[in-house]
């Protein structure tokens, strides 16, 4: 029988405890500096953000991989309850940086030579999708599936994860909010796949799994967005305010799940994770992984991409958009 029956006792720290198996042992490091986002421990908050706010935090090779290593820090840290994913700036994140993926034809500067001669090679890939030339769709594949193995980490975390979203998240962005455990929201939040008009299908492939079948088809067959207060009437957030008070209003979620005990708080995300492995969300993202890639090599995704070339993303997102009516309210440039 434990010695350590006190009041409150199991609100301990695992780190804490009478006999624990961490005592004398060093603390891991709290803070690191990725290439595309921060990692910081907070008591028993592990705190990810995003830092390209100049850019609308999108998307670039170095972020799966950046967030993989923050996520998998947290997780082995033991004085961690709970990860909260945020982004700095205007946006959460505004999904691909197509300045990079669509304009340059995957030229990518100062990155890692890690992936030099891979098969995720920024040249290799460039090369596979120029139109001139035969696409070779598990080259593709073998890249995006690494991006959505990155984004799924928060999923696939034994302790629970949090996203916290404001201005937008979409495209690519949505894909990473949608693996987390929790969604919250400003109410005014922009929430969508816009790309589904053209050069993209979600390759995460969660949308009908957060949303069930007819409301992910209701935006995924118009690229239209949604509000962080309708994506709380939906089900997809499971909580929004005024933006003014997101902050506070995050803090105080955060903290709820952080006074439980961490073991308890594994067995609960494992046991509710068997339900969505057994709806099949690995499979799910398999065949939206491929149809992504067969999107951006259609007749119509290669107009998207040399339009983009000649005219600049931002102007051929409007011009994608015009039709729907709604690019004025796209702030990040997806």
């Amino acid at each position: 029988m434990p010695d350590d029956v006190g009041a409150g006792a199991w609100y301990r720290n695992w780190t804490d405890v009478p006999d624990s198996p961490w005592a004398d042992r060093p603390q891991p490091e709290g803070n690191r500096a990725y290439r595309t986002l921060t990692y910081e421990r907070d008591g028993r908050i592990a705190r990810i953000t995003f830092n390209r706010p100049e850019q609308g935090n999108a998307i670039t090779p170095d972020t799966p991989h950046d967030l993989a290593r923050a996520v998998e820090r947290a997780d082995l840290d033991p004085r961690v309850h709970v990860i909260l994913l945020s982004g700095r700036g205007k946006g959460f994140c505004g999904g691909y940086d197509l300045s990079m993926f669509a304009e340059q034809s995957f030229v990518v500067r100062g990155g890692s030579d890690d992936v030099a001669g891979t098969v995720v090679d920024p040249v290799v890939q460039g090369r596979n999708h120029n139109p001139a030339q035969t696409w070779d769709p598990m080259i593709d594949y073998a890249m995006m599936s690494r991006f959505n193995r990155g984004f799924a980490s928060l999923l696939q975390a034994n302790k629970p994860t949090v996203a916290k979203l404001h201005g937008f998240a979409v495209a690519g962005g949505s894909d990473i909010a949608l693996f987390a455990d929790q969604i919250i929201c400003a109410d005014d939040t922009k929430i969508g796949y816009p790309p589904t008009r053209v050069w993209g299908i979600p390759a995460a492939g969660m949308w009908a799994h957060r949303l069930g079948d007819q409301r992910a088809k209701r935006l995924l067959f118009t690229g239209d967005c949604i509000t962080g207060k309708q994506a709380v009437e939906w089900g997809l957030a499971v909580e929004s305010c005024p933006a003014d008070e997101l902050d506070e209003r995050t803090e105080e979620f955060v903290a709820r799940i952080a006074r439980m005990p961490v073991n308890q708080l594994m067995m609960a995300k494992l046991a509710l994770n068997s339900a969505l492995y057994q709806q099949g969300i690995a499979n799910s993202g398999m065949i939206s992984t491929v149809f992504d890639g067969i999107a951006r090599h259609t007749r119509e995704g290669y107009a998207f991409q040399t339009r983009a070339a000649a005219a600049g993303f931002r102007a051929t997102v409007r011009e994608r958009d015009e039709p729907f009516g709604d690019h004025k309210r796209d702030r990040s440039g997806q």
